[in-house]
């Protein structure tokens, strides 16, 4: 298979799969010295933005196809000019798939559990259900339906359901976001997340995307057709059932677990389970504390939303070519070293989307960021975080970093009028240190209603101070980011988990075998295609003890 890169496609014929794949192949017929003819299942591979330039701006892409013979490709790849000699290359794809059903080789007595039906909990129950080990998966929240009611609810009147809400359910706290797919790191799974989603209603485009999105608006069907796959191979899913405890034996091993659900507890006998509880699920990191499983504080980041009109990061993006309808709405990603040794920058941005209440306890304030698939909302947001690191944590609990984020939500709580409004502040106030007292050209979009006041009061020092700092240095990488009509929403405290549940390179907990901490909540992924990948890692581990 040849694989050819940096393929210029102009903005207007990035119009779809077959728009793109046609313009691509002009360029590589003309190069391979071949005929369209002789190029057998071209796929589109990767586009992405190149904005470098703003009075030329357009895509890149790459596409993988074969010819007749490998001969015949080595022969096309001679022909290329020196000057375009390091685009083109012969390659053997990376694939990975789902295991086989393992039949005697996996039998066991009792059946894997796993806890938690975020990304890392679905894909880790899908691998399990594909190998025919006809898996539990435990969810505390509901099913996609009784959990966007209940945001519904929250968003129309302040009623929280502390166990169905955007950071609990089906899906995870990635189905109420952007639902971003890129990621930092390669890894064969990666390709296999992607069509998995896609198999299961997820855009086409999520296959080439150099920075694919699914959108909140399409997550919920999608992660309900994952479930149904579960099903159909043999597993099990509860909904409302929430983990209580974890039995051990003597030795350290697990044994079972407590769970309740309709008001009942229950045991369950079990030797495997998978813990992909979910960054937010205090309750199970202090059950788990009780118990003396090895835990650790990790760094965490703390801060805000900023928002800004997003026709405005479009130009700063895309200059004369914004608002061009193959481009879409803008994104950004941005980082600053701020003079007082601590970084800045932004988290989860979502274009033309909307920050979200994503409280999870009664008497705090929490935000977050959405998009729907078309990203066409007025503002745009991101998460401006700065790291909190354990150094900065007081005592010796591991569990610190998670009352530091208590204490910083219950404060916005009461800051904003004690009824989940959020606090909320001008970008211009809080750059010269003066509390806001009105709105000016963003809007907020956070749905409970925000209080205007000064951010600073809900955070730690170091946290706001590096903000303060930071902000200029961002906007010299993206013009306007300091806009002193732009909004900043707070707090935002759970872009990531405060503790790792400590597991050995084989994905088993320290002192504890059988128990396999899994994704976010474990400390091991930080999105959604981290925690599927992680999912996958730790179901695969498990495949391994019962076939060892």
């Amino acid at each position: 298979m040849i694989e050819v890169t940096e393929i210029k496609v102009a903005l207007d014929d990035g119009v779809d799969e077959h728009a793109f794949l046609e313009a691509a192949l002009k360029d590589v017929c003309s190069m391979l010295q071949v005929s369209q003819g002789d190029i057998l299942d071209a796929q589109l591979y990767r586009t992405s933005v190149d904005a470098r330039k703003k009075r030329d701006v357009h895509f890149t892409v790459t596409i993988r196809f074969e010819l007749a013979s490998s001969g015949a490709e080595e022969e096309a790849i001679g022909r290329v000019a020196e000057k375009a000699r390091r685009r083109v290359r012969i390659i053997e794809p990376r694939t990975t798939t789902f295991p086989q059903p393992l039949g005697a080789r996996g039998a066991t007595t009792d059946r894997p559990i796993v806890v938690g039906a975020g990304c890392a909990g679905l894909f880790a129950a899908l691998t399990l259900a594909e190998a025919g080990l006809e898996p539990l998966l435990i969810e505390r929240g509901d099913d996609a339906e009784r959990r966007g009611e209940a945001v519904r609810r929250f968003n129309e009147t302040g009623v929280l359901d502390p166990e169905s809400n955007i950071q609990f359910g089906l899906g995870g706290a990635g189905t109420f976001s952007d639902g971003k797919l890129n990621t930092g790191t390669k890894n064969p799974d990666h390709r296999l997340i992607l069509e998995t989603l896609a198999a299961a209603g997820a855009p086409r485009d999520i296959l080439w995307d150099a920075k694919p999105h699914i959108g909140s608006d399409i997550l919920p069907s999608v992660v309900t057709a994952i479930i149904a796959r579960i099903r159909a191979c043999g597993g099990e899913v509860r909904f409302r059932t929430k983990l209580l405890d974890i039995e051990r034996s003597d030795s350290g091993a697990v044994v079972g677990v407590t769970v309740m659900s309709d008001e009942r507890e229950e045991r369950l006998a079990t030797r495997h389970l998978i813990l992909a509880c979910g960054h937010s699920a205090r309750d199970i990191f202090e059950m788990l504390q009780r118990r003396n499983f090895t835990l650790a504080r990790k760094t965490f980041a703390m801060g805000a939303r900023i928002e800004h009109l997003q026709e405005a990061i479009d130009r700063a993006q895309y200059g004369p070519a914004a608002g061009h309808p193959a481009l879409g709405a803008a994104p950004y990603k941005l980082v600053s070293h701020a003079p007082n040794g601590r970084s800045l920058f932004t988290f989860c941005m979502c274009p033309g989307g909307e920050v979200v209440a994503a409280a999870s306890e009664e008497g705090g304030v929490v935000t977050n960021g959405a998009s729907l698939h078309a990203r066409a909302g007025r503002n745009a947001n991101a998460a401006l975080l700065v790291n909190v690191t354990p150094k900065d944590l007081p005592g010796d609990d591991v569990l610190a970093g998670i009352k530091l984020q208590r204490e910083c939500e219950q404060a916005a709580f009461q800051l904003g009028g004690g009824d989940y409004r959020a606090p909320a502040q001008l970008v211009g106030d809080f750059l010269i240190g003066i509390p806001s007292t009105s709105g000016a050209g963003v809007i907020p979009t956070y749905p409970r209603g925000v209080t205007w006041t000064a951010i600073g009061l809900v955070l730690p020092a170091y946290v706001s101070d590096t903000m303060r700092l930071g902000l200029p240095e961002l906007a010299r990488h993206l013009k306007g980011f300091d806009d002193e009509e732009a909004v900043i929403t707070g707090v935002e405290t759970r872009s990531s988990a405060p503790i790792t549940v400590v597991r050995d390179k084989s994905c088993h907990a320290e002192h504890a075998p059988g128990l396999y901490p899994c994704g976010e909540g474990a400390g091991y992924a930080g999105g959604i295609m981290s925690a599927a990948t992680d999912g996958i890692r730790c179901a695969r581990a498990l495949i391994d003890d019962l076939t060892a």
